[in-house]
C-alpha cells in the first residue's frame, strides 16, 4: 500500500448519496418520496398523522392493544400490536423472539409541528371583518405566518359525546383564510422593529369573512354569518369552540422541490419526516429477535409535556401490559427491560445553507444529499439539556450502517454559542437504555414549509430499517 492510499484509508469523506444509486435505486427514492409527498399532504395535525398510521398499520396485520385486552388473549413471537393513546400518540410492537429483559429496539419520533392554534374563544367581528384569534405553537418565526394560505384542521367535541373531524382549505374547491401584514408603504414604525416583534403573538388574527347575514337588524352579523356557515357543515354553535382543537397550518399539498425534483417541500418534515420513515421501516420488519417498536408521540415542540407527551408514563404502562400478555411481566423485569433497550431517537437537523454559512462551523454542519444525520449530541451552549450518546454506542451503529451500505453523516446543531435545540433522547435515557438522535437534515426548520432531500429521505428509512435488523 502506498502512502498515498495508507492516508486515504485513514480518513472518513462523506459523500452525496447520489453517487451510490442504481437507476433501480432511483426508481425506489423516488417511489418512497411519493408516498411520503402524499401522506405529508393529507397528514397536518397529530391526529391525522396517527390516524393514517392505524389505518396502515391494521392493513399490514397490526391489531389494537384495547381488542387484545379485551378479548384476554396472549401474544407470542410475530404478533403485531399497536397502543393508541387520545388519538395522538401511538406505540406499535412487533413482539420479538427473545425475552423482554434483553430490551427493545426502538424508533422514537414526534408527529406534532409548530403551528396556530385556535383560541378557546377565537371568533369576533372588527370593523365588519371576521376575525380569528390564534396562540401559536412551538417555536416560530412569527412573520413567517402572514400573508400565506392557510388552512384549519382538527376536532370539535360537542356536549353529547359527539367529535366533528374539520379540514378546511385543502380541496381545490375550499376558501382558504390568512393573516394580514401591513402594506409596506405604511410599515415604517414596524421596520424599525426587532425581526422578532416585527408581527406580535397577538396579532396573528386569521381573517376569516367579510359577508353580512341578510338580517340588517342583527348585530355583528358578519360574525353571525361565519357562525351560521359552520352550523350548516359541522352543526356547532359558538361554544362548541371551548371543547375545540383546531390547528392552523399552510393550505396545500407537499411539493416535488428543485428544477431536478431532488428534494421534497412539505409543512411539518419536523418531525413527521422521521415518523414516516420509521413507520415503513418498522412495516417491512415481519419477524426480529428483539421486540420492535415504533413509537411516535406528541408535544415534543412544546417540551414531551401532558398525557400525550414523551413525558407522560403511556409507553411504560403499554409495554407493562404487553408484557403481561407475554406472561413475562414484573416490575422487575420491566425495569430491566427498559434498561437493556436501544433507540434511535429521530429528529430532524440543520442541514448547511450557502444563503447562512456563519451559523454553522461546516466540519460539523450537516448536508443534504449525505443521508442520515446523527446527533451526538444536541442541546444548547454547553450542551445543557442534552442526551449526550456513548461512544460504545456510536461504534455499533457506525458499524450497523456501513454494513448495510448506509448513507450517513454527523453533526452539531449549528455553531456552539449560536442556539441549538432537544428532543425526546433524554426522556428515554433516564430509564438507562442507549439513546442517539438521528434523522434528516431540513432548510427552514420551523417554518410554514420545509425541505428535506429525497435522497436524505430514503436513507433515513434504510437506516431505521438496518437498525431494527441489527442492534
Amino acid at each position: 500500500m502506498s502512502k498515498v492510499e495508507e492516508k486515504k484509508d485513514l480518513t472518513k469523506k462523506y459523500e452525496t448519496a447520489w453517487n451510490k444509486y442504481s437507476k433501480e435505486d432511483l426508481e425506489k427514492v423516488f417511489a418512497l418520496n411519493d408516498r411520503y409527498i402524499d401522506y405529508m399532504s393529507k397528514c397536518k395535525t397529530e391526529r391525522e398523522c396517527v390516524d393514517e398510521f392505524i389505518e396502515i398499520a391494521e392493513k399490514n396485520g397490526y391489531v389494537n392493544l384495547e381488542t387484545i385486552l379485551a378479548q384476554g388473549k396472549t401474544l407470542k413471537a410475530g404478533d403485531k400490536v399497536y397502543a393508541n393513546n387520545k388519538g395522538k400518540t401511538l406505540a406499535m410492537f412487533l413482539i420479538g423472539e427473545e425475552n423482554f429483559e434483553k430490551g427493545l429496539k426502538i424508533l422514537g419520533a414526534h408527529v406534532d409541528s409548530p403551528r396556530l392554534d385556535l383560541k378557546q374563544n377565537p371568533l369576533y367581528e372588527d370593523s365588519e371583518l371576521a376575525m380569528m384569534e390564534t396562540h401559536y405553537y412551538g417555536g416560530v418565526k412569527k412573520y413567517q405566518w402572514v400573508t400565506i394560505p392557510l388552512s384549519i384542521h382538527g376536532v370539535i367535541a360537542k356536549k353529547d359525546g359527539s367529535v366533528v373531524n374539520v379540514v378546511i382549505g385543502e380541496d381545490e374547491k375550499d376558501p382558504v383564510i390568512g393573516i394580514s401584514d401591513l402594506l409596506i408603504h405604511l410599515s415604517a414604525d414596524q421596520m424599525n422593529k426587532k425581526l422578532s416583534n416585527g408581527v406580535e403573538g397577538e396579532d396573528l388574527n386569521i381573517l376569516v369573512g367579510s359577508m353580512p347575514i341578510e338580517d340588517k337588524d342583527a348585530k355583528e352579523r358578519v360574525k353571525l354569518n361565519i357562525l351560521k356557515l359552520l352550523n350548516e357543515k359541522y352543526g356547532i354553535n359558538e361554544e362548541d369552540f371551548v371543547s375545540a382543537e383546531l390547528e392552523v397550518v399552510p393550505a396545500g399539498r407537499a411539493r416535488d422541490y428543485g428544477l431536478d425534483r431532488s428534494m421534497v417541500m412539505a409543512y411539518g418534515h419536523d418531525d413527521r419526516v422521521c415518523a414516516y420513515t420509521s413507520f415503513e421501516a418498522l412495516l417491512q420488519m415481519d419477524k426480529a429477535d428483539k421486540t420492535c417498536v415504533g413509537l411516535f408521540v406528541d408535544k415534543e415542540e412544546v417540551g414531551s409535556i401532558g398525557a400525550t407527551g414523551m413525558h407522560s408514563k403511556f409507553f411504560e404502562n403499554v409495554l407493562a401490559e404487553i408484557m403481561d400478555r407475554v406472561g413475562e411481566y414484573s416490575e422487575l423485569k420491566l425495569r430491566r427491560c427498559l434498561a437493556n433497550s436501544k433507540m434511535l431517537s429521530s429528529d430532524v437537523s440543520a442541514a448547511y445553507d450557502p444563503n447562512y454559512p456563519s451559523v454553522m462551523e461546516k466540519k460539523n454542519a450537516a448536508y443534504f444529499g449525505k443521508g442520515l444525520v446523527f446527533n451526538k449530541y444536541t442541546g444548547s451552549r454547553g450542551k445543557s439539556g442534552c442526551n449526550d450518546a456513548n461512544a460504545e454506542y456510536i461504534a455499533e451503529i457506525r458499524n450497523i450502517m456501513d454494513k448495510h451500505n448506509v448513507s450517513w453523516q454527523t453533526a452539531e446543531l449549528g455553531k456552539v454559542d449560536q442556539g441549538g435545540g432537544g428532543t425526546i433522547a433524554y426522556i428515554l435515557a433516564e430509564y438507562g437504555m442507549e439513546v442517539i438522535d438521528c434523522g434528516v437534515a431540513l432548510h427552514n426548520m420551523h417554518a410554514p414549509w420545509e425541505v428535506a432531500s429525497k435522497a436524505d429521505i430514503y436513507e433515513a428509512m434504510r437506516g431505521y430499517h438496518a437498525f431494527l435488523l441489527e442492534a
